[in-house]
């Protein structure tokens, strides 16, 4: 079972939320993104390999599987902050950690072959399409809440619960759909943000 945990803070820090507001483009976004595209290329290239393994194997490889879940840490905390989830700075590469974000993914001891074709071929019909259509309206909410939550910060301090828990949900939801869709489980996603 995937599981996506971002820690609810007390009180949220009304001068790093202007700050990544205003300037979080430029010290948190572009260098992280910068360097996550060079790191996203090997990921891509383990991946194909990974897919032919699978094919033949019906196995994952250990430590391809491992570094895919690490870079999904890495986007775990680069969105807790850019999503005004969480104060601080994220920490660079896969091997970063975070005391504020979680993702945990049990290694699969086998995959689905047929289930691996049924996605390459037909992946886009009964995995994007569906839960694309459902996270685009989440999105849009999602988009409504987070100014609300904006504005609630700057005045309060605080997020409020529900909001948050929306906002995380939406994260969980659209990572859970793409672990599927990349062969990393063979659990098909379900039509929920809920943990």
């Amino acid at each position: 079972m995937i599981k996506i945990t971002i820690q609810h803070q007390e009180i949220y820090s009304r001068g790093e939320l202007l700050l990544r507001t205003f300037f979080g483009g430029l010290y948190i976004l572009l260098p992280h993104l910068f360097l996550m595209m060079f790191c996203q290329i090997w990921a891509g290239i383990l991946s194909f390999i990974a897919w032919w393994v699978v094919l033949f194997t019906g196995k994952y490889p250990q430590s391809f599987f491992e570094y895919q879940v690490k870079m999904i840490r890495w986007s775990v905390r680069l969105n807790a902050r850019n999503m005004n989830l969480s104060d601080g700075y994220p920490s660079f590469f896969p091997s970063g950690t975070d005391d504020k974000t979680s993702f945990d993914m049990p290694y699969p001891e086998s995959l689905s072959r047929g289930l691996l074709l049924v996605r390459a071929f037909f992946g886009v019909f009964y995995i994007l399409l569906p839960h694309g259509f459902m996270l685009i309206f989440r999105g849009i909410a999602a988009a409504f809440l987070r100014f609300l939550a904006w504005w609630t910060i700057l005045f309060t301090g605080k997020y409020p619960q529900s909001w948050f828990d929306f906002q995380v949900g939406t994260l969980r939801w659209s990572i859970r759909v793409n672990a599927y869709y990349t062969f990393l489980t063979d659990t098909y996603p379900p039509f929920s943000g809920k943990e």
